[in-house]
């Protein structure tokens, strides 16, 4: 009967070495973990921009949807949201070509540059994201051409 006594009055949790072990144990998962996230955030950014302005990107698709309905290419990327000011373009014109202008800027939120005619791209149009340093001509620009176009 006595030793029945004895387990009750034991008090139940866990001592400060045990708690300590663990959220020990937790921060070197934490350390291990947290970084490969960060490289996969921009690793994705980067993607996510590539499939919008290369070959066959969204904006590509939605570009050559207006080069087929107009016969041209747009002056401007708002030519695929807005309508055109002229009565016989606006008749030839079958947008919006992209509901949400939020869709012209790349993932970290700077406008997509267009050019049309292209530089690069003599006989089509030149468009690329500025990249993840936002400033263009560098090295991490995200372009629909190639160095060897």
């Amino acid at each position: 009967m006595q030793v029945v006594m004895k387990n009750r009055n034991r008090r139940r949790g866990f001592t400060l070495l045990e708690v300590l072990l663990v959220v020990g144990i937790i921060a070197l998962l934490a350390a291990f973990v947290v970084p490969s996230f960060i490289g996969t955030e921009k690793s994705a950014k980067i993607k996510l921009a590539e499939g919008m302005v290369g070959t066959g990107g969204t904006l590509a698709t939605q570009l050559e949807l207006y080069r087929m309905a107009m016969g041209t290419y747009p002056d401007e990327l708002k030519g695929l949201v807005e309508k055109p000011d002229d009565e016989d373009e606006e008749a030839k014109w079958g947008g919006p070509y992209i509901t949400d202008p939020k869709s012209l800027r790349d993932p970290w939120a700077n406008e997509l540059q267009y050019k049309f005619p292209g530089e690069v791209r003599e006989d089509s149009y030149d468009l690329w994201s500025m990249g993840p340093d936002g400033e263009d001509g560098t090295d991490d620009d995200i372009k629909n051409w190639t160095s060897e176009d």
